[in-house]
Parts: structure tokens; sequence; C-alpha cells
């Protein structure tokens, strides 16, 4: 597992190629890369360069493989035919639960919920002050930002558009073609942010704008970049007369590349949940286990039984839990 490997040793979340979408394969450990077998063809990928591989269906992996990819640090995500869902995931290679509990604080206090809100929103609005307006407001402006860079795009390139289509379960199935290159992109750029997330060991499910799905936060997160990817890109290839979806994914893992997408997405889930704290010194800080007191947090691995109290205890560490007296 994770915890086999140094944190030095992993590459960063922020310096891995995005994402790769395997279906109809086997998954196999080859020295330290995995081997996909696709149809007789061999593509041979160097686990820790990958932020997270999807597994489409008809995708066999071998024990091997699992293991190699978890001791790498690489999220491992079971989705649906062309990425459209994400069933599952596996471990990543966060060690700390800094940003959780951070997380976890902040959507939980209407406030502090609040302010994290806002400052997503004003992410969108560069050199505007939102900091008084409501939630009702913002997502006024924001429709209205999105419908702008719709037109934009379709001005630009000269491809229609007639609004977003778009059927739950079936984003593919509905609407024109740039409408399933939206839903193919964006199916990505949610894969991208979600290995940001869980990579850093933050709660995909704690959102503070979105709510109610195992994926809020990471609706959060994608939402400040679909003006300047996703939404471009797709007209774009309508643009250029392709609509199938693997084209849209190769050419959205280029973009990725290209504009350092990965790099942005982290720092920004750091600002917003760290705000002005030291950022952690890679992704992954070294495993402290500690143990939760009111008055602050104290060290674990120690007896608090009786005398001895001060002093540390040898062999296998107390994984003892805090008792209300």
């Amino acid at each position: 597992m994770w915890w086999k490997a140094e944190a030095p040793e992993l590459s960063r979340i922020g310096e891995r190629v995005s994402t790769l979408y395997v279906d109809q394969a086997l998954v196999e450990r080859e020295g330290n890369g995995i081997r996909l077998l696709m149809a007789g063809e061999r593509v041979d990928v160097p686990a820790t360069m990958i932020a997270s591989l999807l597994l489409g269906p008809g995708t066999k992996v071998t024990h091997g493989a699992m293991r190699l990819l978890a001791d790498s640090g690489t999220s491992v995500c079971w989705v649906g035919e062309n990425g459209v869902r994400m069933y599952a995931h596996g471990v990543s290679n966060a060690q700390t639960s800094r940003y959780l509990v951070r997380q976890a604080q902040l959507v939980s206090d209407r406030r502090r919920r609040l302010e994290v809100a806002r400052a997503m929103y004003a992410m969108r609005f560069p050199g505007e002050d939102v900091s008084r307006l409501t939630m009702q407001q913002l997502r006024g402006r924001e429709g209205a930002r999105v419908r702008r860079a719709y037109r934009l795009h379709s001005t630009r390139t000269g491809v229609p558009w007639h609004g977003r289509r778009y059927v739950p379960g079936k984003p593919h199935a509905a609407g024109d073609d740039v409408n399933r290159l939206l839903s193919a992109i964006n199916s990505c750029l949610y894969s991208v942010c979600h290995a940001a997330v869980v990579g850093l060991g933050a709660s995909p499910a704690l959102g503070f704008i979105h709510t109610g799905s195992a994926i809020s936060f990471v609706l959060d997160i994608a939402d400040l970049y679909k003006a300047t990817t996703s939404i471009p890109l797709a007209f774009d290839l309508a643009a250029e007369g392709v609509s199938d979806e693997r084209t849209a994914r190769v050419r959205f893992r280029d973009l990725v590349l290209e504009q350092r997408l990965m790099p942005t997405v982290v720092a920004d889930i750091r600002r917003l949940l760290l705000g002005d704290e030291e950022p952690l010194d890679g992704d992954a800080e070294a495993e402290q286990v500690m143990l939760w007191d009111p008055d602050g947090d104290v060290a674990a691995g120690r007896s608090y039984g009786g005398p001895e109290t001060a002093a540390s205890v040898t062999g296998t560490a107390d994984w003892s839990v805090w008792d209300e007296p």
C-alpha cells in the first residue's frame, strides 16, 4: 500500500500526466510499470507518472498491477463507458489528514463555508469584489458568465449554439455534436480534478457550492476551469468536424499538459483549504498519528494509564482513542 513508499520517491501529483482511460484491456504489471494489452497491442506505462488510471468496461487488472499502482500513489477509478460515471476509486498517495480535517471544518461552519464559496466565485471574476454578494446573486452572475462563454466561442468558431443539452445518466446521448463533445471533455476534466482532490487527501464529497453528490467538491473545482478548457476545446473540435469521444479525450489530455492544468488545480485546492498556511513539502506530508485532546493534540504511541504517562512505550504503538471522562 502507499505507506510502503517514502514520499520523496513519488512524483508529486502536480507533476503527473493527468489521466489515462482504458477499456476492453488487460492491465498487468511489467517491472516498475504497468502494461496494457489491448487487441494484440502492448503499451507500457510508467505508473508513477499517472495521476489517475480510469478503468472502463471490459477491463481486467491483475493483483500485481494494483499493488504497484497503490505503492506508486496512483489513483485508480472504476468508471462507466468513456468515463461517464465514476463508480469507485482506489487509494491515493495522501499520507496526512490535514486537508480532509480542514475541509470538514470549513464546510461544517456556515460562515466559513460561505467564505470559501465566495473565494471560488472570486476566482472566476478577477478584479471584482464579490465579498458582499449572496449565494443567489453569485449563482446568477456565474450563469450569465457561462452563457457569455458559449456565445463567445460560438461566434469565434462559427459553430451554431442552441443551448446546453444534457440527460443525466446519458450525457453522450443528448444534443448536437458540440454538446456531446462538452460532455466527453467535462468527464475528463472531472477525472483530473478528482485525481488532484484525492491525491492531496481531501474529500471528493464535501463540496462548498455543490452538495449531495459523492463528487460535490470535484464539481466545485472543475467549474473553475470549464470556461478556459472544455468549452473552447469543444467548439474548436466541432468546428474541425471532430465528433468522436476518443479524439476529444486525447486533445483534452494535450490541453492539460499545455496549460499545466494539474499544478494549477493542486495550487488552487491548497489555497482554498489552507489559506495563508504554509504548503506541505510535496504532496505527501510524513504521517504523524496523534491523539485528539480538547486542549490540543497529544502524541500517540504512549501509555496514558499511569505514572509512566510521559514515557514513550517501545514496541507496537498504542492506538488508543480519546474518551471523555
